[in-house]
């Protein structure tokens, strides 16, 4: 497989859940709050082309950043994607993907992957590449713990 530049890849995490259920969280803006240490809020219809409102928190700066893309794909149980587009006024772009992998009934895998794109990429990657990905493995982690405290719950 080629390497991507400009690419922040999350860790990939087994989760013990069904993937319906983690689609259910992936899904559930309003409660990002309750398990997402680095989208806390995140806003939208989750219609294509339509806005996603969100606040990054840059791990270790007691600071976030409000950020505004667009829905660019859903694929149900499998895929949930946004993207910054260019504008006049930022030429800079990117996309963000998640992915939900089932490896059976009741378990799942999910990962992330960020792509810097535009002329300003390689500044973007060098400049905050680092805390994308620490926030992205992060993410990971506090969306597995939630899934499967879920489900155990569920199994009472």
């Amino acid at each position: 497989m080629e390497a991507v530049r400009n690419r922040v890849t999350s860790i990939r995490v087994e989760i013990e859940a069904p993937a319906a259920l983690v689609w259910e969280i992936l899904v559930d803006l309003p409660r990002y709050g309750e398990w997402n240490g680095f989208n806390p809020r995140i806003a939208s219809t989750l219609r294509l082309g339509e806005t996603v409102h969100m606040e990054a928190v840059v791990p270790g700066a007691g600071r976030s950043l409000d950020v505004v893309e667009h829905l660019c794909a859903i694929e149900p149980g499998r895929r949930l994607a946004w993207e910054q587009r260019p504008t006049a006024e930022n030429p800079d772009a990117g996309r963000r993907e998640q992915f939900l992998e089932p490896l059976g009934p009741e378990r799942c895998a999910y990962h992330h992957i960020d792509t810097f794109l535009g002329p300003n990429a390689d500044k973007i990657m060098a400049e905050h590449g680092a805390w994308v990905k620490e926030g992205f493995d992060g993410m990971a982690r506090d969306l597995k713990r939630r899934a499967e405290a879920l489900w155990a719950a569920r199994l009472i």
